[in-house]
């Protein structure tokens, strides 16, 4: 049995693994909710509109049989994500889809005690809540005790993604709990105090928290109370604050690949050729497309199984999501990652937020056109590169491009050409030490090389 780092903070239950099946505890003192959650309606509700992750009641062992009520088996997701790895449109989403949570759960007489954003994953396509002890028992004429979390975790950076810079939505790797308003509101220009919502919200929200920093949570709420339906208007009140943020999209360096790539029509369509073949054949549960772009090779890789695309540049992953969502697709998860600084073990003890490794292996990486990115725009050498992946997932699909390409090329303008080990030898000899190299292809009409290769086993 093993407790999940991620769920310890909560008096009313936890995560758990046994034999590798994911259960949640339910203790006693979450009782009276959890009866209210389930026999109101409202869990039927969410799981049928898509935005509660289901569960089934199990008569499993519980890890704490003293202040044990129930455990639940739920459903498991996929792909376990983060607020500082999704596009600016997933975290909108995810927002959206906790305001929506919120005001249905107050039509059944229940509310949500907290908005963090790392309670929400995408399932089957759509962003749901994974912790159903979120709910407590709406009592008349309090305020919404999530109302701060849920500025910090959603409102605060799709604010700053929008009005300054997309890629302040990294700082939720610094503030695990959410931007600080006070922080968002210095950053944020002074136009947005113009903006009813966002002033409300942030700028005067802000200003409150600082007024009550000293005083206990009793004396901050003294004399405080709202009606439902004044708390019901908060809540209509930032739903329009968050459809009001629009990411005014620029060009990037990479978020037009396709349009300014030098494959040949031939040559592409081998390529995807290649990929779909080799993909079929391995036919993977987990698919990790490492430098995925807008996704054309998740889509032909995913087959029956499940595609996490990662990619460095926010509008690239920003156009996946977008057609993910129109395609209605219910296993491909674009995601913002840096692959030369990749996500880390973050939180209490460093176990709350696993690293990306942690959230392996993956049955099949795909490293397409990204080899040369990392060993000449980075500096990584071969063997750390092919080193790297073998920890990553079983089988790699990796295309080797030549220094001679005009991609290759493009990079080496701007600096100085120390790569003499930058050749296709260097490469197939660093990438044996850790792969058995299956198969080898070179793409038609192009100079760039194709390879399917295997893990090796300890006896190898």
């Amino acid at each position: 049995m093993k407790k999940l780092g991620a769920s310890f903070r909560d008096p009313s239950g936890f995560l758990f693994t046994r034999d590798d099946v994911l259960y949640r505890q339910v203790n006693q003192v979450y009782a009276p909710d959890y009866a209210r959650l389930m026999d109101s309606g409202l869990y039927e509700k969410l799981v049928k509109a898509g935005l509660l992750v289901p569960h089934t009641e199990s008569d499993a062992k519980p890890a704490d049989e003293k202040n044990a009520f129930k455990v639940l088996r739920p459903e498991r997701v996929p792909f376990i994500s983060y607020p500082y790895e999704w596009s600016f449109s997933q975290l909108k989403d995810a927002a959206l889809a906790t305001l929506s949570i919120q005001k249905r759960a107050l039509k059944y007489g229940l509310s949500l005690k907290d908005a963090s954003a790392y309670n929400i994953q995408f399932f089957n396509g759509k962003p749901a809540l994974v912790d159903t002890l979120s709910f407590e028992t709406y009592q008349e004429g309090e305020p919404w005790a999530a109302y701060r979390q849920f500025c910090q975790h959603f409102l605060a950076p799709l604010a700053l993604m929008a009005a300054r810079d997309v890629r302040l939505g990294q700082m939720l790797r610094i503030y695990i709990d959410g931007i600080p308003l006070d922080l968002a509101s210095r950053l944020l220009p002074a136009r947005t105090r113009w903006t009813f919502g966002l002033y409300a919200h942030i700028h005067l929200h802000a200003r409150a928290q600082q007024r009550y920093a000293d005083a206990s949570l009793d004396e901050a709420r003294a004399g405080r109370t709202i009606k439902k339906q004044a708390l019901l208007g908060l809540v209509n009140s930032l739903e329009r604050a968050v459809r009001k943020l629009k990411w005014k999209t620029k060009k990037t360096e990479w978020g037009d690949y396709y349009e300014a790539t030098n494959y040949t029509e031939a040559a592409f369509a081998h390529k995807k050729q290649l990929v779909t073949e080799w993909a079929q054949r391995i036919r993977p549960r987990l698919v990790w497309d490492l430098g995925a772009n807008t996704g054309v090779f998740s889509r032909l890789a995913v087959g029956d199984g499940y595609a996490a695309a990662f990619d460095v540049d926010p509008l690239a992953v920003e156009q996946d999501w977008l057609q993910v969502r129109k395609e209605k697709r219910k296993n491909i998860l674009p995601l913002v990652l840096d692959l030369t600084n990749p996500s880390p073990a973050l939180g209490w003890d460093n176990r709350e937020r696993e690293s990306l490794g942690q959230r392996g292996p993956a049955g099949l990486v795909l490293a397409l056109a990204l080899i040369h990115h990392l060993a000449i725009s980075n500096n990584l050498p071969f063997a750390r590169i092919a080193e790297s992946f073998a920890g990553l997932g079983e089988w790699l699909v990796i295309e080797f491009v030549p220094k001679d390409d005009s991609q290759v090329q493009r990079l080496l303008r701007s600096r100085k050409d120390i790569f003499g080990e930058y050749t296709r030898e260097a490469f197939e000899a660093a990438f044996r030490d850790f792969f058995k190299i299956v198969e080898t292809r070179q793409v038609q009409d192009s100079a760039r090389w194709m390879y399917l290769m295997r893990k090796k086993t300890a006896k190898e």
